[in-house]
């Protein structure tokens, strides 16, 4: 006999068990052999018969539900075998709750308990009604937006688009009798982290892995996050590099804006907003990665997901408006649609990695470093220029002069531009000024 996810060996009983019987009522079932060792040889019991009798009450009593004991031998030794079936509602022990995952039993807490509890009644964390919150408290302009986004995508009839607020929400099905859905609050409040603590993007501009230079966060409704966060990656995070079609000017990110769009609209839609922790954009002079501590279906692997099998994102109310505005083509296609804009870039495939931390998407540039150097120097001569002229600048007044970096960027290129030595700060921050001692290499 072998062990497995579904089979348990224990040498003896012990009332501990009972929480093991718990974990699979509340999982995928299985069962316990008591009287087996852990290499799956036979020992027996004494009190095998004793125990036959008196376990399927005592589980009735503890936890409600009803267990097979069955009374085997082995080796001329008697033993029990103890059947435990699924149950479709949630069941407790001593009033807590367990659950099988793998080859061990758990005690759920807190969000996973949250998760757990929906799951048994047939509901999304983004389907959970919220009180005292009104139609007329979501945000007007935020509906002008969708509506003028649906107009565009074709998926909402133009007379649905002409009704009211109200109406708009019951055809997106984002109320629950009366009350309105979380996914209303995200998608259309003006002010969600009123509601779910944590409902933001954080994103860093890294040297290393552990040094941060810059950072933004980005709150509002859902789709102010998505635009308000494309916006910042694609105009302070990364730089484009200008290139010429004839008289027409192109810029090139190092990254499709394609695949990142598909990125962040996918860690929205499968974040686990009970978690607590912001959605994180980490960009780095070669990479980006994207970090949601969101969940993949049960049982599912990066493999799996990989091969194109269809699946319910987490949050499926979020990603049905986000369908009906436009803003992915349909669901399970996410990362299909981020490996496509990569190859039709000449980047490598996205990285896709999920621990018990959460997902990551990481895209790897081409030929970034290169760029990022060349674009380096550009600025660091720009910035030499400035206070060649006036030593006395302030952040502000060189961000404003050069026009096309922000006042942090400035602050981090100045700390470089001082640790190669090519200046040196002069009295106070406040009423001092630049000294210039050499200039950057040129290629």
């Amino acid at each position: 006999m072998i062990e497995s996810q579904h089979t348990e060996y224990k040498e003896c009983w012990r009332d501990e068990y009972f929480q093991w019987i718990c974990g699979y009522a509340n999982a995928q079932g299985g069962r316990l052999l008591i009287g087996v060792d852990d290499h799956g040889e036979v020992c027996g019991i004494s009190n095998a018969r004793e125990l036959l009798e008196k376990l399927p009450n005592q589980v009735r009593q503890l936890m409600g539900i009803l267990v097979d004991v069955n009374l085997l031998e082995g080796n001329d030794r008697e033993y029990l075998e103890i059947v435990v079936e699924p149950y479709p509602y949630p069941i407790s022990y001593k009033g807590k709750y367990y659950y099988r995952s793998g080859s061990t039993r758990q005690e759920m807490k807190g969000a996973a308990l949250d998760r757990f509890l929906l799951k048994k009644q047939g509901k999304r964390w983004d389907g959970v009604p919220v009180p005292n919150v009104r139609v007329e408290d979501l945000s007007d302009a935020t509906f002008d937006y969708f509506r003028a986004q649906a107009v565009k995508s074709k998926r909402l009839s133009e007379d649905v688009l002409r009704e009211s607020n109200g109406a708009l929400i019951d055809n997106l099905h984002l109320k629950e009798g009366d009350y309105l859905k979380r996914a209303a609050i995200l998608l259309f409040h003006p002010d969600p982290e009123h509601f779910v603590t944590a409902a933001y993007v954080k994103i860093g501009f890294f040297e290393s892995d552990s040094d941060l230079r810059y950072q933004d966060e980005v709150h509002g409704n859902l789709f102010e996050q998505v635009n308000k966060a494309m916006d910042l990656l694609l105009t302070k995070y990364m730089k484009a590099e200008i290139r010429y079609d004839g008289v027409n000017r192109i810029e090139e990110y190092p990254f499709p804006e394609a695949a990142l769009r598909e990125a962040l609209l996918n860690a929205i839609a499968h974040k686990d907003y009970s978690g607590g922790s912001p959605i994180q954009i980490s960009v780095y002079e070669d990479r980006i990665m994207f970090w949601n501590d969101g969940q993949l279906p049960e049982h599912w692997t990066i493999d799996k997901l990989l091969r194109k099998h269809p699946s319910q994102p987490y949050n499926p109310d979020i990603a049905n408006a986000f369908f009906r505005a436009g803003l992915i083509e349909s669901w399970g296609r996410g990362v299909d649609v981020m490996v496509q804009a990569c190859r039709e870039y000449g980047l490598p495939d996205p990285v896709l990695r999920y621990d018990d931390s959460g997902f990551w998407v990481e895209f790897v540039g081409k030929h970034m470093e290169k760029t990022t150097q060349k674009t380096t120097q550009k600025t660091t001569q720009k910035i030499l220029s400035v206070l060649k002229e006036n030593p006395a600048a302030t952040r502000k007044e060189i961000a404003a002069i050069l026009g096309d970096i922000t006042e942090d960027g400035v602050k981090y290129q100045l700390s470089k531009m001082k640790k190669a030595g090519l200046i040196e700060r002069v009295g106070a921050d406040k009423g001092g000024h630049w000294r210039l001692l050499g200039t950057p290499d040129q290629d």
